[in-house]
């Protein structure tokens, strides 16, 4: 399954890769599910999980400005614009599956983008991408409260009986 979920992730990024490209040209002829479909049909004997690839690159697609906000703040030196295309997306694509997809363990997706950094990316790509996600995860963790421990919990009741 998980290297099922990383060929996902290559599809996903060649898919997203290839409408910023397009996007970028002015092609007025993109259309994102026929991109989809061709990339997945390519790889269609060695994909399970098709939800999953659609899911990420409809959800980046659709949240991409909202990621860039996100991201942004995080490397201010780096415009958006000016970070090497093929990271950004990889960026893109970590920082929605860290933010809206909880089934995933924070650590495997910065994995993942860490190996899709190094497998499609420049010489730094993947300590960039690492230590962006890192942030991300990291400000995330601390806008959620955290949940009382289980012996917090006990004496809160200990004391609430007496």
């Amino acid at each position: 399954m998980a290297s099922n979920r990383h060929l996902g992730r290559i599809i996903a990024l060649q898919s997203l890769y290839e409408q910023d490209f397009r996007h970028e040209c002015d092609d007025k002829k993109f259309k994102m599910d026929e991109v989809l479909e061709r990339n997945i049909k390519r790889y269609q004997d060695m994909v399970d999980d098709r939800e999953f690839i659609v899911e990420l690159v409809k959800g980046v697609e659709a949240r991409q400005q909202e990621l860039d906000d996100v991201l942004q703040p995080i490397a201010p030196e780096w415009p958006i614009a000016h970070i090497a295309r093929m990271d950004r997306i990889v960026l893109r694509m970590g920082a929605y599956e860290l933010i809206y997809n909880a089934d995933i363990p924070p650590k495997v997706v910065i994995n993942e983008a860490v190996e899709l950094a190094k497998s499609f990316g420049g010489e730094n790509s993947s300590k960039f991408i690492n230590g962006v996600l890192g942030t991300v995860l990291r400000n995330k963790e601390e806008k959620v409260p955290k949940e009382p421990s289980k012996e917090k919990k006990e004496t809160k009741k200990n004391h609430e009986k007496t």
